[in-house]
């Protein structure tokens, strides 16, 4: 099992560029709270939600295509190298999210962008965002106009719950770290 050490140092290896590393972070904290909420690993799914962009600073036009190989080289299970590979299903992989810990990340990697665009915009931040407001900015199609909705919405059916259901979860997850995020906002 993947490991959150693990999922650091090979992430780390590979990724220098901060708005990447913050992403990395959003989508870690995200996925451990969907772990909680499915009964599972915390740490495991972190690791995963940590390492899920590997190659995407140096291969952003081929994404996930330089994934495998080297994770599996590294001695990274492959389920969870398949978990990370199926996160982009339809737009540059064809891995089906078939588990929860699958459908979770394919789910939580856009969600997370929508989720700190719409805390940004708060003087608090994360820290009193809730899912009503958040609602909200995700029906405004032109509000952070580069997250993908329609997947969302694809991966909650998946996961057989609503955006709102997911998104409350995600937010309430990442709130408990938001200094190290970035979100705690300018208290203004």
């Amino acid at each position: 099992m993947l490991t959150l050490q693990q999922a650091r140092a090979l992430h780390d290896s590979q990724v220098t560029e901060e708005h990447l590393i913050l992403h990395a972070k959003n989508v870690m904290y995200a996925m451990g709270a969907m772990a909680e909420h499915f009964g599972q690993d915390r740490e495991h799914w972190m690791a995963v939600g940590y390492l899920h962009d590997y190659d995407y600073e140096k291969h952003p036009d081929a994404h996930l295509q330089f994934t495998e190989k080297p994770l599996l080289e590294a001695g990274v299970p492959e389920a969870d190298v398949r978990a990370i590979l199926s996160h982009g299903y339809g737009h540059c992989t064809d891995v089906k999210p078939e588990t929860d810990l699958e459908k979770s990340l394919f789910t939580v990697d856009e969600l997370t962008g929508i989720i700190q665009a719409s805390a940004r915009m708060r003087p608090l931040g994360i820290t009193d965002l809730e899912t009503k407001s958040f609602m909200k900015k995700f029906k405004d199609k032109k509000f952070a106009a580069k997250c993908d909705r329609e997947l969302i919405q694809r991966g909650c059916e998946m996961l057989g719950m609503s955006v709102s259901e997911v998104a409350e979860i995600c937010i309430e997850g990442m709130k408990a770290h938001a200094a190290d995020i970035g979100l705690l906002g300018s208290g203004e």
